[in-house]
């Protein structure tokens, strides 16, 4: 039984590598569900095709115990890798930058120590991989598509390198935060460059705008709430002697409540208007929801906790980490419908896993697939090995 354990952890390692030189973008993972698909039938387990390229994968069925599933996502992120490893994407400005490869082998490997243990689950198990985590709403799809069927409670988690290898971050309630775009177009009169006062400068009001939308945490919300107000881009093309007419500003929230995400939307609509007014530029505001808040639900979070506890020990829970977390999850799709607990696990051990989620030195640190495995299995009511 060791041998075999220690055959599984090698092989996901290698699974995970091959997956990250491969990466795919959300809603374009053919081959990721293909390799998925294969390595479920070399281990003759049933699976069907659910939401265009996720995969639902089950595990004795007619269990009589609690039907339980866990999830990994698959999808990975429009960045250009920069860590010069072995297993390197192959496809120029696509990566797995946020771990997603990981997260797709330590469900693999799960699935082939669950089926070798499947006589000795106390009730049904459903795996599912899920495509277009990155903003594409994949968990809504595959829950449209029936992925939760029939299941009573679901777990899932997602590597942290701001969190010290090995600690897991669990709470009740919020863990991460819901999450929004907004895109603001700025109409004004462009000219040349020699001849501001013809012109209604969009450029100089987008300046005044982002000064003000910067403030809107500071001075416009209690201190109290978790929210974030980023603008991320300014877009003005034009000559080096040309006022241009249009000017874009693109920007991202974080919040903590629907409280609060409504609050910041309104912030941002009337700032927006009322500076670019100031300026005598017209404005239009554009607000693009994307995911909920992410709420653990008590039990299943203890139930995580108590496991990740009986593995590792009482200090291997995360009590430093302040929640919530301020990136957002699709996960959080599946705790509105039943429920279920979503965890961070830490993977910096000091050797240069400490390059964050989205950033192209990023690498998922391979020594998260055992722990992850036995976490699951325990979860699922799974003998382990010793």
């Amino acid at each position: 039984m060791t041998q075999y354990w220690q055959q599984l952890m090698s092989e996901a390692q290698r699974i995970r590598r091959q997956l990250h030189s491969q990466p795919e973008l959300g809603w374009q993972e053919v081959s990721t569900a293909k390799t998925i698909r294969q390595q479920l039938d070399k281990l003759s387990i049933p699976w069907s095709a659910c939401a265009k390229t996720g995969t639902l994968a089950r595990l004795n069925p007619d269990g009589k115990g609690e039907h339980l599933a866990l999830r990994g996502d698959i999808d990975a992120l429009p960045i250009l890798e920069q860590t010069d490893k072995p297993w390197q994407s192959s496809q120029p400005g696509c990566m797995h930058a946020c771990g997603h490869d990981g997260h797709t082998a330590a469900l693999l490997a799960s699935a082939a120590w669950l089926k070798r243990v499947e006589a000795r689950l106390p009730g049904p198990v459903t795996l599912i991989f899920q495509p277009a985590e990155e903003g594409g709403h994949g968990a809504r799809e595959m829950i449209n598509d029936g992925a939760l069927e029939g299941v009573s409670r679901i777990y899932g988690w997602h590597n942290w390198p701001a969190i010290e290898f090995g600690k897991l971050l669990c709470p009740d309630g919020i863990v991460m935060c819901g999450n929004g775009t907004f895109e603001i177009e700025l109409h004004g009169v462009g000219g040349h460059a020699s001849q501001p006062e013809l012109c209604r400068d969009p450029v100089l009001a987008a300046s005044a705008v982002v000064q003000a939308l910067q403030q809107i945490v500071s001075r416009r919300l209690a201190p109290q709430q978790a929210t974030v107000v980023s603008v991320t881009s300014i877009n003005a093309p034009s000559a080096a002697t040309v006022i241009p007419a249009k000017a874009t500003i693109g920007g991202s929230i974080r919040v903590s409540d629907e409280i609060a995400r409504d609050q910041v939307n309104q912030l941002i609509q009337s700032i927006s208007s009322q500076v670019s007014a100031s300026y005598g530029v017209e404005c239009e505001v554009n607000i693009f929801p994307r995911y909920h808040v992410t709420i653990n639900h008590a039990e299943p979070a203890a139930a995580m906790r108590s496991a990740w506890a009986q593995l590792y020990g009482t200090d291997a829970l995360d009590s430093l980490s302040r929640v919530p977390i301020m990136a957002s999850e699709d996960f959080s799709y599946y705790l509105r419908e039943i429920p279920g607990a979503f965890a961070l696990i830490g993977a910096d051990d000091g050797n240069a896993h400490h390059h964050p989620c989205h950033s192209p030195y990023y690498d998922f640190n391979d020594r998260l697939l055992e722990p992850v495995t036995r976490l699951y299995s325990q979860l699922v009511g799974a003998p382990l090995p010793d």
